[in-house]
């Protein structure tokens, strides 16, 4: 089988290249293929060359790639021709997701891995070897603490919280004020709106982390060279009056199902933060009080099947920025590892249950008591998984500073003062799989 041939690589090189001599628009499609291709293995390029129809063309270009549409599946294998709608005045017209995402020209760009069917995982999604997730080795988690929110002893459920939060970093909780049907319609909504067609989603892709609402792919696909097995779709939710207008209007329910989940979770998290506040001795509305008036963030996450899941990550391991995360997970699959003592554990999924885990902004703020830990997410190959990540964030002009009853008297605290804002700045220029972030501000 000849190797896969990235995508990123040909869209770059697309809008570079140049046609030779004829006018692309008068080309023939074998010949445009290879303006567009110019650095094509010589036996590639004769093959292109001795295609004599253009099914013959689309089928050497799923060849060549290792990618292929999904109406390429429903027709159990055979690239049909879709005659003059495929070739355009300009070549390619967009309906051809094949040739979209091999050459990246006519009306769409294709960037989003959601919706294409991959033969063979493309190789700027390879991982080296010495950083691959080595499956085979990961346990799953026995010992994450499930914590019952409805229980009517207080006091044992904020020792529960402040345990986890230094023994883990992470912990589950159950009877937490959020309502099965806001889980369940959520969990809908989203795999409505991933299995849109790739044009329509398209339409909202963006690679700007500073945009407030944005469907993008990997994590951060201008500082990386190896991409993430991930397509998300990231919205700001507080306040909703100001964001919900600028959220997708597809599906039709997306609006109304999103805004009711993210009122109940913004009420769960001030819960938590209440209770992780008492469990440090500090008054309950403390760290509520340095976090000013909260934002909050969801990402919205699709992990495709992935041909070759040993490969590659739905995101490597990293440490959320933020200061508290409430991550539903898919129940279908299992995909959430966590970092302790040096292994990597799995963390199952709990019926109607939250995972919680600590950001770097309460790791700060404990002076280095609580832990926010590594964690990352991989993939499968034989079903897509599908998580919603909520996170509440502090507002831009906070200032992360532990509360000095939290340091020793003769010390100073593990960090120093910084905004939010400098802190979140410094996160997104980076690489996920750097050192952690916090590091670069101790005293």
């Amino acid at each position: 089988m000849m190797p896969p041939i990235t995508i990123s690589g040909l869209e770059d090189r697309a809008a570079q290249s140049k046609p030779r001599h004829t006018p692309p628009d008068r080309e023939s499609p074998e010949n445009r293929a290879l303006h567009y291709k110019p650095d094509l293995r010589y036996q590639d390029r004769k093959h292109i060359r001795g295609l004599s129809s253009r099914s013959g063309f689309a089928r050497c270009l799923t060849t060549i790639s290792g990618v292929f549409p999904e109406d390429h599946v429903a027709t159990k294998g055979r690239v049909l021709p879709r005659h003059r709608s495929l070739w355009g005045t300009r070549g390619i017209c967009a309906r051809s997701s094949v040739t979209s995402l091999l050459l990246g020209v006519g009306s769409m760009e294709t960037k989003v891995i959601s919706g294409v069917q991959f033969s063979s995982l493309p190789s700027n999604y390879i991982r080296p070897e010495h950083e691959r997730p080595r499956l085979s080795e990961v346990m799953e988690c026995q010992n994450v603490p499930v914590i019952d929110l409805g229980c009517e002893d207080k006091s044992l459920t904020i020792k529960q919280i402040g345990d986890a939060c230094q023994e883990y970093g992470f912990f589950q909780v159950i009877n937490h004020g959020v309502s099965k049907d806001a889980v369940d319609r959520i969990l809908e909504v989203a795999h409505e709106f991933f299995s849109l067609p790739v044009e329509e989603k398209m339409k909202l892709y963006s690679d700007d982390p500073s945009k407030t609402m944005r469907l993008s792919t990997s994590f951060n696909v201008k500082k990386e060279t190896v991409h993430n097995w991930r397509d998300y779709l990231r919205l700001h939710c507080h306040p909703l009056e100001k964001y919900v207008p600028e959220w997708p209007s597809l599906p039709s329910s997306f609006k109304d199902v999103v805004s009711r989940y993210c009122k109940e979770v913004r009420h769960l998290g001030f819960r938590l933060q209440e209770a992780i506040s008492e469990s440090l001795g500090l008054d309950k509305d403390n760290i509520k009080n340095i976090l000013g008036e909260q934002g909050q963030h969801m990402a919205i996450n699709y992990y495709p099947a992935c041909p070759e899941p040993e490969l590659t990550y739905g995101l490597p391991a990293h440490t959320d920025p933020n200061a508290l995360t409430i991550l539903l997970q898919d129940l279908q699959v299992a995909g959430l590892q966590v970092l302790k003592n040096g292994k990597w554990l799995a963390i199952k999924p709990h019926p109607y249950a939250f995972v919680i885990n600590i950001g770097d902004q309460l790791q700060a703020l404990s002076n280095g008591k609580y832990r926010s830990v590594w964690h990352r997410a991989v993939v499968n190959a034989s079903v897509p998984r599908l998580s919603v990540a909520s996170f509440l964030c502090p507002c831009d002009s906070a200032t992360i500073s532990a509360p000095k009853s939290l340091a020793n008297a003769e010390e100073s605290t593990i960090y120093r003062d910084y905004t939010y804002a400098e802190y979140y700045k410094k996160f997104w220029s980076r690489n996920l799989d750097q050192e952690h972030c916090l590091e670069l501000f101790k005293n």
